[in-house]
């Protein structure tokens, strides 16, 4: 795979509103697109690892979080510790997200009926945010050891998820979001009408070596819709 182009300035950004790398893949488009959403103190560098799941001939772009994190890196939305973020709280990022989606068909040439969310841990809560604030934004969500915001039954009225594909990883060891705390996250999504493939793994806040051989098998029956 070659290597993914920064995009720090310039139409790209004044565009899209954020700062990204974008991996364009050869032949004419449109092309089915994932954004992937880095987790707390990321940046649009780490989920790249996350790549070679996805099939050849997709366009990958992987925004830069919308806040500066004091430990380091970027977030979607600051966490406190021992707090479980609203849906409300993040509503500033779903903003930021859903402008980008919306930009990446001009820049980029992606097929807006073919936009996926790819979001770890807190990047996967910014993607349900942004699915039950705007149904029919994207086409399925890959959540890697994430969480859904509390205080969203409001949301979930009307089960706006309306059969989108989810796959749910979660690791049984996760020190920061716990089996129980994850099990209830897909209950939710359950309640939303989502078309969920939940997986457990023995892992802790990562995603294991089965955990990405279930991704890429994933991604695959995506490709073939």
């Amino acid at each position: 795979m070659k290597d993914p182009r920064l995009v720090s300035e310039g139409t790209a950004v004044a565009t899209s509103g954020l700062i990204h790398r974008v991996l364009e893949p050869e032949g004419p488009g449109s092309y089915k697109t994932v954004v992937m959403l880095h987790g707390r103190s990321g940046n649009e560098d780490v989920m790249w690892i996350f790549a070679k799941t996805i099939p050849p001939g997709w366009l990958l772009v992987a925004p830069r979080g919308i806040k500066p994190d004091p430990a380091g890196g970027y977030d979607w939305r600051p966490r406190s510790q021992d707090e479980w973020p609203t849906l409300s709280q993040f509503d500033q990022a779903v903003d930021a997200v859903t402008r980008f989606i919306h930009a990446l068909p001009r820049l980029y040439n992606a097929n807006p009926e073919e936009i996926y969310l790819m979001g770890f841990s807190q990047g996967a809560a910014t993607a349900y945010a942004a699915a039950l604030r705007h149904p029919g934004l994207v086409q399925g969500i890959a959540g890697l050891v994430g969480f859904m915001p509390i205080a969203c039954d409001a949301a979930l009225e009307g089960s706006p998820l309306n059969d989108l594909p989810i796959f749910m990883a979660v690791g049984k060891r996760d020190p920061l979001i716990p089996i129980e705390r994850a099990a209830g996250c897909a209950q939710t999504l359950y309640v939303a009408n989502s078309r969920l493939e939940y997986r457990e793994y023995d892992a802790g806040h990562k995603l294991n070596a089965a955990g990405l051989r279930d991704l890429q098998t994933w991604w695959r029956e995506r490709d073939q819709s």
